[in-house]
């Protein structure tokens, strides 16, 4: 009985979720022009920039901004994004990035004078998926849960209801690059901005399972 309550209040400690502090998360591809306020990030992403490998375009890029942390095992992160998007592929969300050919990015992506809820998986050549909204938002909140060998990503418009987009492989037991991403590949660059940015440890699953049948 012990043994049970003990696992229950580690459990209880582990999922609480804190703000990331994001002045000690680091850049990958730095933008010229950015600021951390009160946790919040505001950035002028990167003219020409984006991530993308090979297929259907014929060409590989890695050189939009990237701001992350490292996190091993599984997790949870969320964030509220807005931006004020201008052209053709403008985009700012999550990544979830192992190596430059395995990586999970998602948010909105600005498509035609469409918003977008865009998830681009990349396994040596990336898919993309997009679920198109019906009107503009002033902004969204991305959700990504790390499982075992995948990824669930959610979005939300309150923070409180949210609906998922995409689950997508990505390898377990690997450490994890994990952060706020923004990319301006057909135009001069624009305005992005990150709030409420958190990360949740879960436990592993399957310790969990081991531990519950060998109390």
């Amino acid at each position: 009985m012990k043994k049970s309550i003990l696992l229950a209040s580690l459990l209880a400690l582990c999922l609480s979720a804190s703000a990331q502090t994001l002045d000690r998360m680091q850049w990958f591809n730095e933008p010229e022009s950015w600021e951390i306020k009160d946790n919040v990030l505001t950035m002028d992403v990167t003219p020409q920039s984006d991530y993308w490998r090979i297929s259907h375009y014929g060409f590989t890029v890695d050189d939009a901004p990237f701001l992350y942390t490292t996190r091993g095992g599984e997790f949870e992160v969320k964030v509220k994004i807005s931006g004020e998007y201008k052209v053709r592929f403008d985009q700012a969300g999550l990544m979830l990035r192992i190596d430059k050919e395995n990586y999970i990015k998602t948010g909105i992506e600005y498509v035609d004078g469409k918003y977008n809820l865009s998830a681009v998986v990349t396994h040596h050549t990336s898919d993309w998926s997009v679920i198109t909204l019906d009107r503009p938002v002033p902004y969204i909140w991305i959700k990504a849960v790390r499982r075992l060998d995948a990824v669930e990503v959610f979005y939300s418009f309150d923070d409180k209801e949210y609906i998922m987009m995409r689950n997508a492989p990505l390898q377990d037991n690997s450490p994890v690059m994990v952060g706020l991403m923004a990319a301006c590949p057909d135009g001069q660059g624009f305005k992005a901005k990150f709030e409420n940015f958190t990360i949740k440890h879960l436990p592993d699953q399957r310790r969990v399972e081991w531990l519950e049948k060998n109390q």
